[in-house]
């Protein structure tokens, strides 16, 4: 399959909110050969967006007591996995932060009833810094990081997400980083190997709840929130952090998403979707 085909119709929308898987530890910006649909799928994403002036990114791998937000206006690197080549220690994505924007944001959040702090010393990590790498590789777009709360309840983060939804600004794209499968132990299997029916049970699960038009929203909302009952659904995400990006981004768009992207990784299929 051409990692870059919609799983439904091509349209002329050009979008501002997506989620991504991005990919294990540093993998993709190191060439490994079982990313290279997601390799290619990022790299030409961005001709289906805005051209952004400014990037929020929720990505799975910060979680706070309360929503949380890089503040530093030139975010460090932060390499957040281990046992990769030492080459994964030097990779540098120097976007800088807008920490403006990081307050505006924590004081809509905390106008909506969610509790967020701007935190001027955490850095890019690599749910970060590896999808934008691919996608800007310029790294000349402004860049803020939000937290998942550490608690990984789903009402918490779709209310998170319809709170985000309210900053009112054309070219702020917002990117969700996680997985839609991400059961480490099992990407170890050989193709078509035994856990190959489950990552499909829920992949289709997830595809149809946040793409199919014939559900209306409050049905949408529900599937989400009780994600957990789906078929698969605690195999392919044993703990729910990278699939909480998503539902952060359903929460900015109240909607079903306009194109859904599949694409082979690590001998799993793997989801991407867009607004």
């Amino acid at each position: 399959m051409n990692p870059a085909a919609s799983l439904f119709p091509a349209t002329d929308h050009a979008g501002n909110i997506l989620y991504v898987t991005h990919g294990g530890g540093p993998w993709p910006l190191l060439g490994e050969p079982r990313h290279k649909e997601l390799i290619a799928f990022l790299e030409t994403v961005p001709q289906r967006l805005i051209a952004p002036e400014a990037i929020v990114v929720i990505s799975a791998h910060w979680e706070a007591a309360e929503v949380s937000l890089t503040g530093s206006a030139r975010p460090e690197m932060f390499y957040d996995y281990y046992g990769f080549p030492e080459e994964s220690y030097s990779i540098d994505y120097p976007a800088p932060g807008q920490p403006q924007l990081a307050g505006e944001v924590a004081e809509i959040l905390r106008q909506q009833g969610v509790a967020a702090h701007v935190d001027p010393q955490r850095g890019y990590d690599h749910g970060c810094f590896v999808p934008l790498k691919l996608m800007y590789p310029a790294a000349d777009i402004p860049c803020i990081q939000v937290s998942l709360l550490a608690d990984l309840d789903p009402e918490r983060h779709l209310r998170l997400g319809e709170a985000l939804g309210l900053l009112r600004r054309e070219r702020v794209l917002f990117l969700g980083s996680g997985s839609s499968f991400h059961n480490l132990g099992s990407f170890r299997e050989p193709p078509g190997g035994p856990s190959r029916k489950s990552n499909e049970a829920f992949d289709s699960w997830l595809t149809a709840t946040i793409c199919d038009r014939t559900l209306d929203e409050a049905e949408r909302r529900q599937r989400l929130l009780h994600w957990s009952e789906a078929p698969a659904a605690r195999f392919s995400h044993p703990r729910e952090e990278h699939l909480l990006p998503l539902h952060v981004c359903y929460g900015i768009a109240g909607r079903p998403a306009a194109e859904a992207f599949s694409m082979e990784m690590m001998n799993k299929r793997v989801s991407a979707f867009l607004w």
